[in-house]
C-alpha cells in the first residue's frame, strides 16, 4: 500500500499508519468525481499530520492533470466555490461549515523581495517530482494517491519524520523568508529539530526578514503560541538561524545570567523556554480555548524580559549572586515592545502585560494575602484573570529543573482565596454608579468620578459587598465622601461606624 522513501537514509519503522487517511464525507466525493478526469493527490499538512497519528486541521488538494475552468465546473456542484485564487489556479470549496482547497500544480518565479515576489503560473503538466520542490519542507512534500492509496514521497520526508528533522524541500526555500518563522513554529508544534544545512540557510537570508508584512510575522507566533507541544523547539530553531535577533527583547535573555542555586537550568532564555514547555504540558492549557492559549503562552514568554534591565551582581543573604530586583514590574515596557513588533492585536497586549507585571505576586505578598489584596490584584490583571497568573506562577515555577516547586503552596491558598471571593476568573465590578448617587441626590458632575473611585476602594477593602449595603454605606459617609478642594474626596471617608 505505502511506496516507500526514495533517498537511501536511516532504516526504521515507516512512519505511516496502517489503512488510508481518513477523509471527510464531502471531500471524498469531490475526490471520486475528480479521478475520473485528474490525478489529484492530497499534499501538506493533511498528510504530514496523518503520518504522525494527528488529526489534521484542514485538508489541501493537488489535482494534476486539468486546467483551471475544468476543474471549477466539476467542483461547483459540490458547494460554494471561492475563485480568489484564481491567479494562483486556487479553488476553495464551502460544504457544510467546512473548506477544502484544491490547487493545480504551479510554476513560481522569483520577480522581486518579500513572500509577495513571485511570478506565479499554473502548470497541470508539472510532474509531481517538480512540484513537490516548490514546498516549504520534505515533511510537507509528501502526497497521497486516492486512486492507488499510495504515499508519494520524492524528498525523503518519511525519513526526516522518523529523524524527527525539519529539513527544506529545495533551494527554492531561501526566496520566501517567511518560511524560516514557519520552521520556527511547526517546529514548536510536532516536536521536530531543525537540520544543520536548513539552519545554515536560515542564516544566509536573515536580512530578508525586514521584508516581511508585519501581519505575517502574527500569523506564525500566533501559531505558535496556540498550538505548540514543545514550545522551546521554536525558540531554539530563532536562536539557531540568527533570527532570534529579529526580536531584541527575546535575544536579550540569550546568556544573561541567573543565580545558580535559584536556577539551575541555566540563563535566562534556557528558563523561558524550560517555562513555556511546562505550560504547554499543563491540562488547563491544553484544554483552554485557543485565543486564551495563545495569550498565556506569550504571557510566559515574556514574563523575564525585564531582567534584561536589572540584572545585576549584588550581595544578597551574605553572598554575592545574580539578582533581578523589580523585574516584574520592568518588564511590561519591553513586553508591550514585543508584542507590538510581532504584529500582536491589541487585546492580546492588554491581557499579556498586566500578567508579567504581576507574576511575583505569591513572592511579594506573603503567604496569605487578605481579600483586599486579592480584589486589587484581580482588577490590575483584568481582562486577565487570577487564574490565569496562577498559571503563568506555576510555568515560572516548574522551569527551573531540578528544582522542586517549593512556591506551590502559596499559589494554591492564593487561587483558593480567589475562589472563595468568587474572583479567580473575573475582577470586581463596582456595585454603586451614578444612577445610585443621583439617587441619592447628589448633582450630575465631574466630582462624581472621585466620588465613586473612592466608593470603589471601599468596597476592594471590603467595606460591603451588595447593592443595599453599599447604598447605606454611601448614605453613612456622604459627606466625608464629598471632593474636596483639591478635587479628591476627604481621607477620613472611611466608614466610622461601629
Amino acid at each position: 500500500m505505502t511506496r516507500r522513501d526514495n533517498n537511501p537514509g536511516e532504516s526504521g519503522p515507516d512512519p505511516a499508519p496502517e489503512g488510508r487517511p481518513e477523509i471527510p464525507p464531502p471531500l471524498a466525493a469531490m475526490l471520486s468525481r475528480l479521478v475520473k478526469h485528474g490525478r489529484p493527490l492530497l499534499v501538506g499538512g493533511c498528510v504530514r499530520d496523518w503520518l504522525l497519528g494527528r488529526e489534521p486541521e484542514e485538508y489541501d488538494v493537488e489535482v494534476f492533470g486539468l486546467d483551471y475552468d475544468k476543474l471549477l465546473r466539476i467542483l461547483r456542484p459540490f458547494g460554494s466555490t471561492d475563485v480568489v485564487g484564481k491567479q494562483f489556479g486556487v479553488v476553495r470549496v464551502h460544504r457544510d461549515d467546512t473548506a477544502f482547497d484544491f490547487s493545480l500544480p504551479r510554476r513560481e518565479i522569483k520577480t522581486g523581495s518579500g513572500h509577495r515576489g513571485f511570478d506565479v503560473r499554473p502548470d497541470p503538466t508539472l510532474p509531481v517530482e517538480r512540484a513537490a520542490l516548490r514546498r516549504d519542507f520534505t515533511v510537507n512534500a509528501i502526497s497521497w494517491d486516492p486512486r492507488t492509496e499510495q504515499i508519494i514521497d520524492p524528498l525523503g520526508g518519511l525519513t526526516d519524520l522518523r529523524r524527527r528533522r525539519l529539513r527544506h524541500a529545495g533551494n527554492a526555500f531561501s526566496e520566501d523568508p517567511l518560511r524560516v518563522l514557519r520552521a520556527f513554529q511547526l517546529a514548536a508544534r510536532l516536536d521536530l529539530t531543525l537540520a544543520p544545512e536548513t539552519a545554515e540557510l536560515c542564516r544566509s537570508i536573515r536580512p530578508a526578514f525586514d521584508e516581511l508584512p508585519q501581519e505575517r510575522i502574527w500569523g506564525e507566533w500566533e501559531k505558535w503560541a496556540a498550538l505548540s507541544e514543545i514550545p522551546s523547539r521554536g525558540l531554539d530553531v530563532l536562536r539557531r538561524t540568527g533570527w532570534l535577533d529579529c526580536f531584541p527583547e527575546l535575544a536579550a535573555l540569550d546568556g544573561l545570567p541567573q543565580d545558580p542555586e535559584w536556577h539551575p537550568e541555566g540563563d535566562v532564555l534556557t528558563h523561558t523556554g524550560h517555562c513555556t514547555d511546562s505550560l504547554a504540558r499543563m491540562e488547563a492549557w491544553r484544554m483552554a480555548a485557543r485565543p486564551k492559549r495563545r495569550d498565556l503562552m506569550l504571557a510566559v514568554l515574556a514574563h523575564d524580559f525585564g531582567k534584561a534591565t536589572t540584572t545585576v551582581r549584588a550581595e544578597k543573604d551574605g553572598v554575592m549572586r545574580w539578582v533581578s530586583p523589580r523585574h516584574e514590574t520592568e518588564g511590561g515596557p519591553p513586553a508591550t515592545r514585543f508584542l507590538e513588533r510581532i504584529g500582536a492585536p491589541r487585546a492580546v497586549r492588554e491581557f499579556v502585560v498586566p500578567l508579567v507585571e504581576n507574576h511575583l505576586f505569591h513572592i511579594h505578598a506573603g503567604d496569605n494575602p487578605g481579600a483586599p489584596a486579592l480584589r486589587r490584584l484581580a482588577r490590575r490583571l483584568h481582562p486577565a484573570a487570577i487564574e490565569d497568573l496562577c498559571l503563568v506562577m506555576l510555568a515560572d515555577l516548574r522551569g527551573r529543573p531540578p528544582r522542586e516547586e517549593h512556591n506551590r503552596p502559596v499559589i494554591d491558598r492564593l487561587r483558593e482565596g480567589a475562589r472563595q471571593l468568587r474572583i479567580e476568573n473575573e475582577a470586581p465590578r463596582p456595585i454603586l454608579l451614578g444612577r445610585h448617587l443621583i439617587a441619592e441626590g447628589l448633582r450630575p458632575g465631574p466630582q462624581f468620578k472621585p466620588i465613586l473611585d473612592a466608593l470603589f476602594e471601599a468596597q476592594l477593602d471590603g467595606a460591603f459587598s451588595t447593592e443595599d449595603e453599599g447604598v447605606a454605606y454611601l448614605r453613612r459617609n456622604r459627606d466625608s465622601l464629598q471632593p474636596t478642594q483639591s478635587g479628591a474626596p476627604s481621607r477620613q471617608s472611611r466608614d466610622q461606624t461601629p
